[in-house]
Order: C-alpha cells, then sequence, then structure tokens
C-alpha cells in the first residue's frame, strides 16, 4: 500500500478573514460538492473546530457507502483539517491552509494525505482517483472564486431571506449560496419546524403565520408542483396551478400585511409564459401565450398583486431551463445519454432556452440587491441554442454519437399533452434587463457550462 499526496492551491481576491469566514458559515461543505458529485452530506455539526463531526454518503459506482469525519485541528485564519473516521480509505486527512498575501488577497491550499483500502489492488485504482480529485478541487476554486466575487457585489449588511421551495432544484443550490455569503436564510416548510430557521406554511389551506418573524429583508417564492414527472391528466394541471397560485397569493398576502415590509418579493414564474413560438426572439416586452402554461404563468405572476400594491418591489423570475445533474431536465437526459441513448426530439429546430444552475444562482442575487430590477426578468442565457444543437453539444461531452430524431408522435405518445407545451415547444429567449443592468453570465456558452456540470461525466 501506499500514501498518496495531492495539493491544490489558489489565490483569491479577498482578505484573510473573508476567505477563512466564508468556510465557517452554515452551507460551506455543501456549496463546495459538485454538480457532478452523488455525495449527500447526512450530519453536519456546524463548526470546523476540532471534535465537530460529518457524515457523508458517497457512492462507489451504484454502491452507497458511508463517510464519517472529524475536524481534528483549528487555527483561525490559518487552517482546519478534518480526517476520515469511518469510510472508504484506509486513512484520509484533509489539511484546508490559508495565507495572506498582501492587503485584500489570500490563497487558499488544499492538502489530502490519502492510502486507498486492499493494498495493491487499490493502488490500481490510484491515478483514477487522482483524476477525481483534480476535477473536484478545480470546481470548488472556481466556484469559490466566483462566489466571493458575486458577493463583493453587495454592499449592504446581511440580510435575513424568507425561501420557500427548498428543497427544489433551484433552492438548493440558492441556499447554501447564501448563507456562506453570510446572510440568514429561513426556510418555508410543510412538516413541523426544526429550530427557528424553519417556519410551518401550508399554501392548500391558507396557513402562514408570519408574526414570529421579527425580520424579513426578502422574500423568494420557488414553491411550485413539478411540471415534468408524470402525464398532465386533470388533476395533474389543477395541482400545477393551485400550487403556484395559491401560494404564491397567501406567501404575498401576509407579506403586504406585515407592518415592517421586505425590500424584494422575487416570486419564480417561467418562459413558458411565451408558450411555442418557433424561432421568434422574446423579451419581457414580448406578450403571453395562449397554451396552459402560458396561462399558469399569467396567474402565477398575478397572484403577486396584493405585495406590489402594498409598496414592494416584485420581481417576476422568468426562468430558463436550469441546468444540473442534480435535477431537471439535465438530470432526465443523462440517464438515457450514458447508454448511447441521446437524439433531438421532433424536428429538433425548437429552441431551448436554457442557464446553467449557478448562472441562475447569481442572478437571483444580482436582482436582490439591484432596486431597479423589478416585473418580468427573464433567466436565461443570452444564447439559446435549438434541440438538435443542445444535443449535439451534449452527446460530444459524453462522448456519445447522437441518434437519428425521435418523431414528435412518439413524443406525444411518451409524454402526453406536456409534449407540446415542453419537449416540442420553441422559446427563444433573450435575457434583456440582466444584461441591460450590467450582469455577468458566467457561462454563455452551452459547451463552458458543461465542462463545469459534467466533468466527471467526460
Amino acid at each position: 500500500m501506499s500514501l498518496h499526496h495531492f495539493r491544490r492551491q489558489s489565490p483569491f481576491d479577498v482578505d484573510l478573514q473573508t476567505l477563512f469566514a466564508w468556510h465557517e458559515r452554515p452551507g460551506a461543505l455543501e456549496r463546495l460538492i459538485p454538480p457532478w458529485d452523488p455525495l449527500r452530506v447526512l450530519h453536519n455539526d456546524g463548526h470546523l473546530q476540532a471534535g465537530a463531526r460529518v457524515d457523508l454518503l458517497l457512492k462507489v459506482g451504484p454502491v452507497p457507502v458511508p463517510w464519517r469525519a472529524r475536524h481534528t485541528g483549528y487555527k483561525r485564519n490559518s487552517f482546519f483539517r478534518d480526517e476520515q473516521e469511518r469510510g472508504p480509505f484506509r486513512q484520509f486527512i484533509h489539511t484546508h491552509g490559508f495565507r495572506e498575501e498582501s492587503a485584500g488577497r489570500a490563497t487558499l491550499i488544499d492538502t489530502i494525505d490519502y492510502e486507498l483500502p486492499l493494498g495493491p489492488v487499490g493502488d490500481l485504482f490510484a491515478g483514477r482517483l487522482a483524476r477525481q480529485l483534480h476535477q473536484t478541487f478545480n470546481y470548488r476554486h472556481h466556484l469559490l472564486a466566483e462566489d466571493l466575487r458575486a458577493h463583493q457585489g453587495s454592499t449592504t449588511p446581511p440580510l435575513t431571506f424568507l425561501i420557500s421551495g427548498a428543497t427544489g432544484v433551484v433552492g438548493r443550490s440558492l441556499i447554501p449560496f447564501l448563507t456562506t455569503g453570510g446572510h440568514r436564510v429561513i426556510t418555508l416548510v410543510r412538516q413541523r419546524p426544526i429550530g427557528p430557521d424553519e417556519l410551518f406554511w401550508n399554501p392548500l389551506l391558507g396557513e402562514l403565520d408570519l408574526s414570529s418573524l421579527q425580520q424579513i429583508d426578502v422574500v423568494i417564492h420557488l414553491a411550485g408542483e413539478n411540471i415534468a414527472t408524470g402525464r398532465w391528466h386533470d388533476a395533474k394541471k389543477r395541482r400545477i396551478l393551485e400550487s403556484r397560485v395559491l401560494g404564491t397569493r397567501l406567501l404575498a398576502e401576509k407579506t403586504a400585511a406585515r407592518r415592517q415590509k421586505p425590500q424584494a418579493f422575487l416570486s419564480a414564474s417561467a418562459i413558458g409564459f411565451y408558450g411555442h413560438r418557433q424561432d421568434e426572439i422574446l423579451s419581457e416586452k414580448s406578450p403571453g401565450g395562449m397554451n396552459f402554461i402560458s396561462r399558469v404563468c399569467a396567474e402565477w405572476e398575478g397572484a403577486t398583486q396584493t405585495v406590489r400594491r402594498a409598496g414592494v418591489r416584485v420581481a417576476l423570475l422568468r426562468i430558463g431551463v436550469a441546468l444540473t445533474p442534480k435535477g431537471g431536465a439535465l438530470q432526465t437526459m443523462l440517464g438515457p445519454a450514458r447508454l448511447g441513448i441521446i437524439g433531438p426530439l421532433g424536428t429538433g429546430s425548437q429552441y431551448m432556452s436554457w442557464i446553467a444552475i449557478n448562472d441562475l444562482v447569481w442572478a437571483i442575487h444580482h436582482i436582490v440587491f439591484n432596486a431597479a430590477l423589478e416585473g418580468p426578468i427573464n433567466i436565461c442565457a443570452p444564447t439559446p441554442l435549438t434541440n438538435r444543437e443542445f444535443v449535439n453539444i451534449l452527446a460530444a461531452k459524453m462522448g456519445r454519437r447522437t441518434l437519428p430524431a425521435i418523431p414528435a408522435g412518439l413524443v406525444r405518445l411518451c409524454f402526453g399533452a406536456m409534449a407540446d407545451e415542453i419537449p416540442l415547444a420553441s422559446t427563444r429567449v433573450r435575457p434583456e434587463k440582466l444584461l441591460a443592468s450590467g450582469f455577468g453570465f458566467r457561462y454563455r456558452s452551452l459547451d463552458q457550462a458543461l465542462d463545469y456540470l459534467l466533468s466527471a461525466l467526460r
């Protein structure tokens, strides 16, 4: 058996105290897990000092493997260390080192010393693991630099956010981004709350009491029935509509009734507002469509009127296809694509207005701190692609060949009424308000976005 050593260091344009503090805040570990990694955090003591425990669940192939780490060393603004207590390695020691370089500039040094199990047999996999560590820490340092840059752009003191839909695709990425930036996040939950940062609500029964919250600076409403799961029978359509309209109306009314109102109310919507528009370029000024999803989005957005009339800035987030391997459209594509089953749908000429999950998170943060941004705001990359172009790029990234187009009739047979409104619909959207406000997309091309989303799948 051999002792292996990994090291990665990067400079960051922040002072030493800021860099270290980011790692001490809630959500830091969750935020740094790459999107392709199925690693899950089961328990976290919530601090980095010696004795703190973290329980993880990782996968070795298809097999789930528990991993317990214990923090064994800590010196503020200098280092912290965690060691495997139980897990897949014979030994795994990760030291996070911090060094001040100059005023406003510090370096993070990640070093890992590890031994693989099974002696010489385990060492056969050392090269593969070294590549995985390289990919993981490339991602971690890149993301950390971009998160720190985004937070430097917000000059106000830390805010208190009230967020619905915390367990959804967007919420799972947004919340750790906000908490590592020093903000407090209170989530709306539908079961018994655990601790002061959860609040019960039941939108179908109109149950929500905000009186216990002394401060709410920003409301971000993301909750809603998943439109892409299950066939669209009448009951499903009713749940799609009611989960959006009833929840939005309840939250808007309760927020408007508060004596101390928030600075902003951000409510999710979707580019489905525009409907099927072939190759027409759509901005926030474009009228809505006439299909089911368009009507849902119109009612969804209309349910915010109460809080708008109360004088609160309202931003309607018309979100495009949010790309992450951990949910949504990309996750759905990846399973068949790994087996070589990937090809355009229908003619393949329909436009997909997509956005990488982290650009979506940074865009929401940008909207929070830009008071001029209100009303409908398109949140998608400025480079929409046809379905055929999208599929070709994805297949190339995964080392697969595309199959012939799947006939529209077969798509309709598989998806029912949803087919013509989601996978076969063409929505070519331009994020004019975001671009005009100076928001900088980090992933303007799909090729670049997939490099960060699928690094370990290539």
